[in-house]
């Protein structure tokens, strides 16, 4: 829902005039001319009562009603905001043609959110006739008719988009991308290519081209796209085509991948990419590694919970929990990353700090659905029945379409002896739950307990052959047979899990699902095995650790100037004072610091990587010059090629943060002894 609202804002502003034409008037008055300006502010609450000040004193201000419209929707007031709009078009003057297809153009967002797309159509419609020569209508309506399946009406909309502006690239890439949906692949390869000619900087172009010959098999191709629109911007289309891209294209991707990291040896995003395809493919401790040479280039906190996130895979939860707690260091403000920590605490078995992490979730989201669900997941784990009862009835409360809290709910009802509440549970579980989907389907227990045994089976049996991750896939069919009695296919299906992989140990201990087989000797064995197996790895890791390491301390003294923690920190040779901010991404310096460095060689200009834009404490934006320090000394400790950014404020303090910091290891700060305490691994 935040998405939509930032697309209909966006959308309003887009559709507003750069400048009102000659013979538009807007009113001057001074109620009117506030609630403006503290909306383009950010101000909302402001602009609101300064507008419906401006309404009090002119009723008849359409232009007030169109802002208010916009305000009401961003509170989800559909229905005032739908009101406003409508008295906008009522008002505005009938000559302002102009704004008045704006107004059309903003109730059409307003009924798409509320997923009534003929009137939406309808007032799109209205708004191309105000405005013909308006290439944003066209835009906005070609769009619904592209959802809609509507391609050739898509087609002449953006075409009618090219017929006013052959200079524009989203006409192209609009018929481009009807031309992919439809499977003619050359056609939307021309037209890709029409644009990328027309904007080579353009990131779209590549991802979508990369989209037509990944579904023509041409996977170099593909992938020089996909590279190419990452260098440009980190597209999001291009990363999701990397990751998902069919496996016999893995080896190609590898070798690009590792080309591109060997190019730009400092830039943390190649290494990062490396690591995801691994992982992806089930190979997480390659993917560490890279993962690991991404954190060195670019100390980042999503980097340290994509390796938590691999250990837990591999069922090593010490070493997941330690990688999850470095990444709640490094930025508090993630509560993904304190879901995390309840779920590794949970496949451990210690149900009591789980639910803790999730408290801590739900008090920063109370209004999250899947935080409840989790919580009740981790309580039913606990045996906590009421608990977990209460948790999913909220989860279906916050968001009654989700399927699997219906699943738990109705199991303990079932096994209350509710047997009507339960019914109500699965039979809803079965509407919502229609297509097979691995990972989000539960219709199979449904079914179940509904005494439909063999459409239970027939749905189990469309997950497993969906299901890339079989080792989930043939867990879940043991928990099915298990439920329905069918020991020896329980226990087969659960050996194919172990098999494929699958380590949840904690989990399969205290899954009810598995009470039927749990004192069989066969199951006593495979998790016997499947123990020791997962003991000898943490035993293993250990002994490593002990031989190849030694845990050292270094205490680095601070001073407080004007509120503020400073230390001594060398960089590239170069003695100077930083202010610790672990609220800080990057070292940061001002354009002094940075112009005397390069002057007198401290920074050489193949130290300068590209540019970025820094946002501050005001929320000030900054352009900022990206530079690889080579050494950063701090406390003794030195660290190799450390990311760092030249903000163009001159005033900008020296600040150290989480590319240094986050590669340090262990921070803790002692106040009164007026110094840092860092712990640490050395290499024997």
């Amino acid at each position: 829902m935040k998405l939509i609202k930032l697309l209909f804002v966006s959308l309003f502003f887009s559709l507003l005039p750069l400048q009102a034409k000659a013979e538009t008037k807007l009113p001057d008055t001074y109620a009117f001319t506030r609630g403006v300006e503290a909306y383009q502010e950010g101000k909302n609450q402001d602009a609101l009562d300064w507008l419906n000040k401006e309404i009090s004193e002119h009723p008849d201000n359409g232009y007030a009603y169109i802002y208010i419209s916009a305000l009401r929707y961003g509170n989800d007031e559909y229905g005032k905001a739908l009101s406003a709009i409508n008295q906008a078009i009522k008002k505005l003057p009938k000559k302002d043609k102009e704004y008045t297809a704006v107004a059309y153009g903003t109730r059409a967002g307003i009924y798409l959110t509320m997923e009534d797309t003929i009137s939406a159509l309808r007032d799109y419609d209205m708004a191309v006739k105000l405005e013909p020569k308006n290439k944003k209508h066209y835009d906005r309506r070609a769009q619904v008719y592209f959802e809609q399946g509507k391609y050739n009406l898509a087609d002449a909309d953006y075409q009618q988009m090219i017929t006013l502006d052959p200079g524009d690239v989203m006409g192209y890439m609009g018929i481009g991308r009807n031309s992919k949906e439809q499977g003619h692949y050359d056609d939307a390869l021309e037209r890709f290519n029409y644009v990328i000619k027309m904007e080579p900087d353009y990131d779209s172009g590549y991802s979508f081209r990369a989209e037509c010959y990944i579904a023509q098999k041409k996977y170099s191709e593909a992938l020089d796209d996909i590279i190419k629109a990452l260098s440009i911007s980190g597209d999001r289309k291009a990363y999701y085509l990397l990751v998902t891209m069919n496996d016999e294209a893995l080896p190609l991707i590898k070798a690009k991948l590792q080309v591109q990291a060997n190019k730009n040896p400092n830039e943390a995003e190649w290494f990062y990419y490396l690591g995801q395809v691994y992982e992806r493919n089930n190979r997480q401790r390659d993917a560490i590694s890279f993962y690991e040479q991404a954190h060195s280039r670019d100390a980042n906190a999503a980097f340290m919970e994509r390796i938590s996130n691999c250990y837990y895979d591999l069922g090593e939860y010490e070493s997941a929990l330690d990688y999850i707690d470095r990444a709640i260091y490094m930025d508090n403000s993630d509560y993904d990353f304190v879901m995390m920590k309840g779920n590794i605490y949970n496949e451990m078995g210690r149900y009591p700090q789980a639910i803790a992490e999730l408290d801590k979730y739900i008090e920063k989201y109370p209004d999250s659905f899947f935080g409840y669900y989790r919580r009740g997941w981790f309580k039913d784990e606990a045996n906590d029945i009421d608990g977990a009862v209460e948790d999913y009835t909220m989860a279906i409360t916050l968001e009654p379409r989700y399927a699997y809290a219906y699943c738990g709910r109705g199991r303990f009802y079932y096994e209350q002896g509710k047997k009507d509440l339960a019914k109500a549970d699965f039979e809803k579980v079965i509407e919502l739950d229609t297509v097979p989907d691995p990972g989000s389907s539960c219709a199979h227990y449904a079914f179940f307990y509904l005494d439909k045994k063999d459409k239970a089976i027939e749905f189990m049996d469309s997950l497993i052959a969906k299901n890339e991750d079989r080792a989930g896939s043939y867990y879940d069919a043991a928990c099915l047979y298990s439920i329905m009695d069918e020991k020896d296919k329980a226990i087969d299906y659960l050996k194919q899990a172990f098999e494929q992989g699958y380590r949840r140990l904690a989990h399969t201990y205290a899954d009810h699902d598995l009470d039927n087989i749990r004192e069989l000797p066969e199951y006593k064995a495979l998790l016997d095995k499947y123990s020791k197996e997962e003991i000898v790895i943490e035993d293993i890791k250990s002994q490593d650790d002990i031989s190849d390491y030694n845990t050292e301390t270094v205490e680095v003294p601070f001073t407080k100037e004007g509120g503020v923690t400073k230390v001594k920190c060398t960089i590239n040779g170069l003695p100077l004072h930083f202010v610790f901010d672990t609220g800080a991404a990057d070292v940061t310096m001002s354009m002094v610091e940075a112009n005397f460095m390069l002057k007198n060689d401290y920074i050489k200009p193949t130290d300068i990587v590209g540019y970025a834009r820094y946002v501050d404490a005001n929320g000030d934006i900054s352009e900022g010059t990206i530079v690889n320090l080579r050494t950063v000394n701090f406390g003794g400790l030195e660290l190799e090629n450390v990311r760092a950014s030249m903000v163009r404020n001159q005033k900008a303090p020296l600040l150290l943060g989480q590319s240094v910091l986050g590669r340090l290891g262990k921070i803790e700060i002692d106040n009164p002894g007026m110094k840092f305490v860092i712990t640490h691994k050395v290499t024997k």
